[in-house]
């Protein structure tokens, strides 16, 4: 705890060099707050303050209900007072003409840094989430018998939906029909416990999915293995598996839900996810080329369109962004089935990989209105196509018209959606979040923005056109070298540190570092964003530091002639798990490409590492 807070008033002094202001007082506050307060301040009580900060940065002024907990003077909080003062009016609170970027950066990192430090969540707030999961299942099929009633709104989602998204739908139709997907099994865990090469000799299969994805011709290396059919459990509806559902680290006040699905279940939903995303994903779709109407308006693979609409919304206040609550959770079944009604092969596929019910502790095993949480491998498509169409529903609206594909295809890089990130025009957004709210979804209008020069959109937080995404502690600082995750988040922190410029704490970070490691090289590595926050690409994989100077290296490799140099690497070593017989025949027909696999014991080793480890080797510094 002690490293975190003198990390804070690094951070605090160098920021305030930026700014030409004082945060002695502001560093004592903290350590009194903490004193009596304990960690909740630092990673629930500060992102609070910030949130509150962003929230007046949208309605341009600090109101009496920001700021709750914080004593003020002249209408502004004495916390980080010297930098609230460079953006706020101090009388009346008012945002000023050209308020201090410096400053709106310092302030957002300075109550940002510990939001997602990954600790363990109390079991009261485990309990919490838990509960909420299931009455949000009950507002769910509440809101589904209410959406019943509306034929027209149905009839009109449909009908959007067909323009956005048949090019896409034809064609994952036809290959269902042919029985030309390929289905692939991920690296997680399953609710029937099987792991890594294990999944390969699934022995549970249930009839809904028989009927549209046989066994034999999916699970089985050819009908010639049709004797191994004799092992293998076929699951009525009623016995069905369900999902089992977990929680994990996210934030300290909650932590995240999700689904872990059947071995049977998730195989099958790759396949279909794969076909699904690979289309939305290409501009154009099918035997003749057509030009996709869905292309450019979801996106699976790449955040940076988001992030760059979101800076665009932050100059010109053109376009908004809309984060959803509980997004995967409120997308129902039936909003699922509307969207592919006129499509029966994919339809009927989509119902058969999806769990119709959930195992979740405390709660017991109950029946499920939503389509699916996230685990399942169809989660995000189904969620982001239900958005995107909901999303036009409103444009439309807004606008009094009734679109055609050609009015569709006009609004390309106006809308937009990853996740539960949506952006869309501003001067549609009141009826986009109504058309989303008649669904039963619901916006988190604390962390979507339209008015101000504030935009947030998968990780890239701007204003103004400048980019001013914190910089986030993801884990506790480490007290030993065994501690190799602790190790390496804090190396890759002190790298992002010094491509932001906080080069004073970063000779804090490397004392400690040094601390530690013994051996700590200079990298070649290059400062990038991703997964919504700072992060270097090393071209080598030693724990090392960043630096715009050149690395030196301590000696040449034989062969290849290229500098090396000492340092840890981290190693995480794969599970064994062997795979024989019909398995391993199964495995080499599904993978993917025509390169051989990348590991020469795969059939001895798979699934994700259960730890990691450090080690001392030569490798390249570039």
């Amino acid at each position: 705890m002690k490293s975190l807070i003198v990390l804070w008033k690094h951070l605090a002094d160098e920021l305030a060099g930026w700014c030409h202001v004082s945060t002695t007082l502001d560093y004592k506050k903290l350590e009194r707050r903490v004193e009596h307060e304990g960690d909740q301040f630092l990673m629930i009580t500060l992102p609070r303050f910030g949130k509150d900060f962003l929230r007046s940065l949208e309605l341009g002024k600090v109101d009496a209900q920001s700021f709750q907990g914080f004593k003020r003077k002249d209408g502004l909080p004495l916390f980080l007072g010297g930098f609230l003062r460079r953006v706020f009016d101090c009388d009346s609170g008012v945002l000023l003409d050209e308020p201090c970027l410096d400053s709106i950066f310092a302030i957002h990192q300075l109550t940002q840094v510990y939001k997602k430090i990954e600790r363990p969540v109390s079991d009261d707030r485990v309990a919490r989430t838990l509960q909420g999961f299931v009455q949000v299942e009950e507002e769910v099929a509440s809101a589904d018998e209410v959406l019943r009633k509306n034929t027209e709104l149905m009839e009109e989602f449909m009908r959007i939906g067909g323009l956005l998204w048949a090019d896409v739908f034809t064609e994952v139709d036809r290959e269902i029909r042919d029985g030309t997907l390929m289905p692939k099994h991920g690296p997680g865990s399953t609710a029937d416990g099987l792991f890594g090469n294990e999944k390969y000799n699934q022995i549970e299969w249930t009839e809904r999915l028989e009927v549209v994805f046989p066994f034999l011709e999916n699970a089985l290396p050819g009908f010639s293995y049709a004797r191994e059919l004799d092992h293998v459990t076929f699951l009525e509806p009623e016995a069905e598996r369900p999902v089992k559902v977990v929680t994990v680290p996210k934030t300290l006040e909650a932590p995240r839900i999700i689904a872990i699905e059947p071995t049977c279940m998730q195989f099958m939903q790759q396949a279909i996810a794969e076909a699904v995303i690979q289309k939305l994903e290409s501009r154009n779709i099918g035997l003749n080329t057509r030009q996709n109407a869905a292309y450019g308006f979801v996106g699976f693979s790449d955040q940076n369109p988001n992030r760059d609409m979101a800076r665009i919304g932050s100059r010109d206040k053109t376009l908004a962004t809309l984060d959803m609550s509980e997004a995967s959770d409120r997308v129902s079944n039936l909003h699922v089935e509307l969207l592919t009604r006129r499509w029966p092969a994919l339809s009927q596929a989509v119902q058969a990989v999806r769990s119709s019910k959930a195992d979740v502790p405390t709660q017991g095993i109950i029946p499920l209105s939503k389509h699916a949480s996230m685990g399942s491998a169809l989660c995000f498509p189904m969620e982001a196509m239900v958005f995107t169409t909901l999303v036009f529903i409103g444009i439309q609206t807004a606008l009094s018209t009734r679109f055609t594909r050609k009015d569709i295809l006009a609004l390309r890089g106006q809308v937009r959606v990853y996740g539960d990130d949506i952006i869309c025009p501003v001067d549609s957004v009141d009826s986009v979040i109504s058309t989303l709210e008649a669904f039963g979804l619901k916006v988190n209008t604390g962390k979507s923005y339209w008015n101000g020069k504030f935009r947030e959109s998968c990780g890239g937080d701007y204003y103004d056109d400048e980019w001013i995404t914190p910089i986030r502690v993801r884990r506790d600082f480490p007290t030993s070298r065994k501690q190799a995750p602790e190790v390496a988040s804090m190396v890759s922190l002190r790298n992002q540190l010094y491509f932001a410029g906080f080069w004073k704490t970063c000779r804090w970070l490397d004392r400690r570092i040094e601390e530690l490691l013994t051996l700590y090289p200079v990298i070649a590595s290059t400062a990038m964003w991703e997964d919504g926050a700072e992060s270097t690409i090393t071209r080598s994989n030693l724990l090392g530091r960043a630096s715009f100077l050149p690395p030196q290296g301590e000696r040449m490799h034989r062969a290849l002639q290229k500098p090396l140099v000492k340092g840890y690497v981290v190693s995480a070593k794969i599970p064994p798990s062997n795979l024989e017989g019909p398995g391993a025949l199964v495995k080499w027909f599904l993978k993917r490409g025509d390169e051989p696999f990348q590991d020469k014991r795969h059939l001895e080793r798979a699934g994700r590492p259960r730890c990691v480890d450090i080690n001392i080797a030569w490798r390249s510094p570039v």
